[in-house]
């Protein structure tokens, strides 16, 4: 019974990470579409990178 509710856990964690990832792959033209709308003073530095490499320098 143990081994259930620890698997079930592990599920229902995995499932709502996924669902909180946003699933969009970074580069992707839905991403790059989202990131232009979030205030860029929000943005992470890995997230400028990122945009620069995959939307602007292509």
């Amino acid at each position: 019974m143990n081994n259930i509710k620890k698997n079930l856990i592990v599920g229902l964690s995995v499932a709502i990470f996924s669902l909180l990832s946003g699933c969009a792959e970074v580069g992707s033209e839905r991403w790059c579409a989202k990131m232009k709308e979030k205030p860029k003073g929000d943005w992470t530095t890995n997230e400028a990178a990122d945009f620069a490499k995959h939307c602007i320098l292509k």
